[in-house]
């Protein structure tokens, strides 16, 4: 591969005169003139003013590589651009079918240039978000099928990407009168899923990005949802990223301090209630409900009188009346640094 890239290097410079230099992904000399290390921590095209070039990121054979060229005026700049294009033209195998290009871009394998050549075939010049779906049984295909019947709009696209899970790219139309949050969508989807086929999957939904170029970031959150959502045993089928931020936070905390917390909020009456999964799982279906008890006694197959037993007696022994807002947040966090400890 390196080969490669020192004869790429070498025709550029002998055909064009354009002084360009190539570098590993991490900084590494591989080809042209040795001008010392560079930075590679930076996106797109970066003006190393301090030793007057021009950095910048290409990808040759589905690899990554940083790019330099002597100045960091204009022409400098218009000269990274085309050297990138060259390189992904110049190596490309074919066209990308529609599937290869969006599984690209949410890898983060697409360029810049990729993903200018294959936008206007494929996609919309509109907000977009990546939701993953899983299931159990293998029965991707099943679940495409209902999922691509539903979108939208021909912009929308769905795939299998391994056992047991397929992604859903949404674009919006920002010319719709009608709003529909991105969540009540998933619980559509989710819902026809298992009416035409009677199985229960899991959506979790990546932040809605500006264009399909930061496609990617959406898709990372989605499967970080995901991930968090099963660490911390979330009740529900379609979760958001953001409802991780909280268990975000704690897993960021050194354990030390976790455990200070755990001090300051349990003696022990209340690690009993924690410990009980009949009492964690009746304040887990309550929280899902909206603290709405008539919903949560029917779900449970409760009578009223039986749940708000329960919830006192978790108020007793916690001091969390899991009926207000904020004690309700105190108790999931308390159960959600329990799971990330055991």
């Amino acid at each position: 591969m390196e080969n490669d890239i020192i004869v790429f290097v070498r025709d550029i410079r002998e055909n064009t005169g354009i002084v360009f230099d190539a570098y590993s992904e991490f900084g590494e000399f591989i080809a042209g003139e040795d001008k010392g290390s560079l930075r590679s921590d930076f996106d797109g095209v970066y003006a190393d003013s301090a030793n007057s070039r021009t950095l910048f990121k290409f990808r040759y054979k589905n690899k990554n590589y940083i790019g330099s060229i002597a100045g960091i005026n204009s022409a400098s700049k218009n000269y990274a651009y085309l050297i990138c294009e060259l390189a992904e033209q110049s190596f490309a195998k074919g066209n990308l079918t529609k599937e290869e290009f969006f599984k690209s871009v949410l890898f983060g394998e697409a360029s810049y240039y990729t993903i200018k050549k294959y936008a206007k075939k494929y996609c919309k010049d509109s907000s977009v978000c990546a939701m993953v779906l899983v299931m159990d049984g293998g029965r991707e295909e099943e679940v495409l099928a209902v999922v691509s019947g539903y979108s939208e709009n021909s912009a929308d696209f769905a795939c299998a990407l391994e056992d047991g899970q397929c992604v859903f790219v949404k674009f919006f139309d920002e010319n719709d009168g009608e709003y529909r949050s991105v969540a009540e969508y998933a619980e559509f989807l989710v819902q026809s899923v298992y009416e035409e086929t009677g199985m229960k999957i899991g959506a979790f939904i990546g932040g809605t990005v500006k264009s399909v170029a930061d496609l990617s970031l959406s898709f990372g959150q989605a499967l970080s949802a995901q991930r968090m959502s099963a660490a911390v045993n979330y009740r529900g089928g379609v979760h958001s990223f953001k409802e991780f931020i909280m268990v975000k936070m704690l897993e960021d905390l050194p354990k030390y301090k976790i455990s200070e917390y755990l001090e300051m909020l349990l003696d022990s009456s209340a690690r009993d209630i924690f410990d009980d999964e009949e009492m964690v799982n009746t304040a887990e279906e309550f929280f899902e409900n909206g603290l709405n008890v008539s919903e949560t006694a029917r779900k449970l197959y409760l009578h009223r009188n039986t749940l708000n037993y329960r919830l006192d007696k978790i108020e007793k022994c916690t001091g969390l009346n899991i009926r207000k807002i904020a004690d309700a947040i105190t108790f999931r966090m308390i159960t959600i640094i329990l799971k990330l400890v055991r």
